[in-house]
């Protein structure tokens, strides 16, 4: 345990033969990723078995409801962040670079102080707003007791959110994933499982997600606290730049909130526009998507602070190789569960029951959304480490306006459907638009170094699955759709080798095989197959 600053490893590149700059930024977010994609992949399983277990045991309208509950506590939550979570990620790692202990601090004390003070009020807010909020927009009074509840656990919601842009500040990705996927996923799939045997009710479940989330708070502030001392004076030794913090996360909130907003919008205008089980059999589609995010968002949580240590140092080149290597990486990644969910929709969700399979044009529909943001890769993750807020804020609002003039229209006239598509419009618009939009404002682009190569793989991959599904029928099992989806991304996989590897993967992939090697297990294994 150290309350020293030390500068990341993520900015202390070049200076010790360890390699340049773009190299050891390159290396750190694919350790950084590596540990995020380990979390997130729990998170996804724990997801998937609660999903499943509550899909079963409260069906498509009680597991609406949770869907209902959760958002609207998520929204509100967004609301007291205030920006905060992504000014600790900039802000944190820059100063910790510099290894400024009085900035670290300060932007310490400003990020969980002000954060706690404001989750406190909008979980009254809630508490208050709960029964207009049930009846009045979604005409369901059994929603009110959930907002009740949840109204207590929106406080723990904003200062996980602040803490782990913290943990994310000091490239502690390890810190963050253990917090926010490992524990929280864990104890909720634990509680589910025994509740689940004596009985399970919407409420219940609600309050699980409330205990977990607590959990997870309470596990980021004792990391925080071996990362850098929290026991000292809080008036000593200390500079709090509160306007340069603010200025940048305050047009960081407001995109934030909208985001948040915008996250949640096409469940609550399901929820207004159409039936509840419309709004249980969306939110089953939405996490089968999930894991098709799992690299994406793991690399772009990674990048962040790797990114901020690069503009503060005005290292373009650097920046520029770490563009092409993680876009690449994004879509990649992406490509194989992309097959899968386009290939096998409706054996997915036939998992799940008869009803969930109506939301099969709709999994195609978010894949092909998710397949654009991963090709576009970091671009949004650029403008906001930048500084480049009043952008993120404008490209926000038009997302905004995108989604809910496609949701208003398409949603009444196709449902689940409607919504999928509504997603789809806005997301892939404000992607492509981010894009051009970095090109512009740092002369940037990602498009290099044999990026064909993995749109080639992908395109030869789905041609394959196409084939075998139409020569070999899967008449709805789960099982035959296993083994053809092994097959298509197995090919996908085979053809990215034999088109070859680029210099910044073989780079990482050299530092994981020697990381390897050091393990004890490795060297026994060594050991034995030599004698």
């Amino acid at each position: 345990m150290s309350s020293d600053v030390a500068p990341p490893e993520h900015v202390a590149g070049g200076k010790d033969g360890s390699g340049t700059s773009s190299q050891q930024a390159i290396l750190a977010t694919a350790k950084g990723g590596g540990f995020l994609a380990g979390g997130n992949a729990i998170e996804f399983a724990s997801r998937f078995v609660i999903s499943f277990l509550l899909a079963r045991l409260i069906a498509a309208d009680g597991y609406g409801l949770y869907n209902l509950a959760i958002s609207s506590a998520t929204i509100f939550a967004g609301i007291a962040s205030l920006g905060l979570d992504d000014a600790m990620v900039r802000y944190v790692a820059i100063m910790s670079r510099r290894a400024d202990r009085p900035g670290v601090w300060g932007t310490l004390q400003i990020g969980v102080g002000v954060s706690t003070v404001a989750g406190v009020l909008m979980g009254a807010v809630l508490y208050l707003a709960a029964t207009p909020i049930a009846i009045g927009m979604f005409d369901e009074p059994r929603l009110t007791p959930l907002l009740h509840l949840l109204a207590f656990v929106v406080p723990f919601l904003t200062i996980s959110n602040v803490l782990t842009g913290c943990a994310r500040g000091f490239g502690r990705m390890d810190h963050a994933a253990f917090a926010e996927n490992v524990v929280q996923s864990v104890i909720r799939v634990v509680l589910l499982a025994v509740l689940a045997l004596v009985g399970l009710d919407v409420f219940t479940a609600v309050l699980v997600f409330g205990i977990s989330d607590v959990a997870s708070s309470v596990t980021l502030v004792v990391l925080l606290n071996r990362q850098f001392g929290l026991r000292r004076p809080l008036r000593r030794n200390v500079r709090r730049d509160v306007r340069d913090v603010f200025s940048f996360a305050i047009p960081l909130w407001l995109s934030g909130l909208l985001n948040q907003f915008r996250k949640n919008i096409d469940t609550v205008m399901l929820g207004a526009l159409a039936a509840v089980a419309d709004v249980g059999i969306y939110s089953i589609v939405g996490k089968i998507n999930l894991v098709s995010h799992i690299a994406y968002r793991s690399i772009i949580v990674s990048v962040k602070p790797v990114l901020a240590a690069l503009f503060d140092q005005k290292d373009h080149d650097a920046l520029a190789k770490l563009y092409t290597a993680a876009t690449r990486w994004t879509l990649a990644m992406n490509v194989p569960f992309f097959l899968i969910s386009v290939l096998y929709a409706e054996p997915i969700l036939l998992v799940f029951g008869e009803t969930f399979v109506a939301g099969a044009s709709a999994l195609v529909v978010l894949a092909v959304g998710e397949l654009i943001v991963a090709g576009t890769g970091i671009c949004g993750s650029i403008i906001d480490m930048a500084g480049h807020t009043r952008l993120k804020l404008i490209n926000t609002v038009v997302w905004i306006a995108l989604l809910l003039a496609s949701t208003a229209l398409l949603v009444p006239r196709w449902g689940v459907l409607g919504a999928a598509a509504s997603s789809l419009i806005a997301t892939g618009t404000i992607n492509v638009v981010r894009l051009v939009e970095v090109w512009v404002v740092e002369r940037l682009m990602p498009y290099r170094d044999g990026f064909w190569k993995t749109v080639l793989a992908a395109i030869v991959a789905l041609g394959l699955g196409l084939v075998i599904k139409l020569l070999l029928p899967i008449d709805g099992s789960i099982v035959r759709a296993m083994a053809q989806g092994l097959v298509v991304v197995a090919a996908y996989v085979g053809l990215l080798v034999l088109l070859g590897i680029a210099p910044e993967d073989r780079l990482v992939y050299r530092r994981v095989f020697r990381r390897l090697g050091r393990l004890t297990f490795v060297r026994r294994v060594r050991s034995s197959v030599r004698r």
